[in-house]
């Protein structure tokens, strides 16, 4: 027929035998998915347990010490002010009470870089090695 186009026949008159997938594999695997995820949540509900409860915890429980230092240089060891003797000790008894024990060092931007530096050669002579700097993300838009 003049005008109509045969949409199962190339322009040598052979017939197109193949299909495209692709939208069905797309589909089967947004529902893998949807199972993968919602199958862990029913599966806790059909099953019923209810898990026994201890005292004791499953490992050491991990102990963190926060230290802060402001503008005036003041030492703040969780919140409340202390003097470099003071952390040291204090740091080391946590050691003694648990290996774990990390410190989170917060300090102000202001604040002169060689103190900041003194505070972790102290913690790090009072034998902690596990500590973190506490930083604040710049927002998305660039103001601060």
């Amino acid at each position: 027929m003049a005008g109509t186009e045969n949409l199962s026949e190339t322009d040598d008159g052979a017939l197109v035998s193949s299909i495209n997938i692709t939208p069905f594999v797309d589909v089967v695997l947004v529902l893998l998915v949807i199972f993968m995820v919602t199958t862990p949540i029913l599966m806790k509900d059909l099953l019923d347990i209810h898990l026994p409860q201890t005292k004791s915890a499953d490992g050491p429980r991990v102990n963190t010490l926060g230290v802060a230092i402001n503008k005036q240089e003041q030492i703040l060891l969780n919140g409340i002010v202390t003097s470099e003797t003071q952390l040291m000790e204090e740091i080391k008894k946590n050691l003694q009470d648990n290996k774990d024990t990390q410190a989170i060092i917060s300090a102000d931007v202001e604040l002169n870089y060689g103190k900041v530096v003194k505070i972790i050669d102290l913690i790090k002579s009072a034998g902690l090695e596990k500590f973190a700097l506490q930083i604040e993300k710049i927002p998305e838009d660039g103001k601060e």
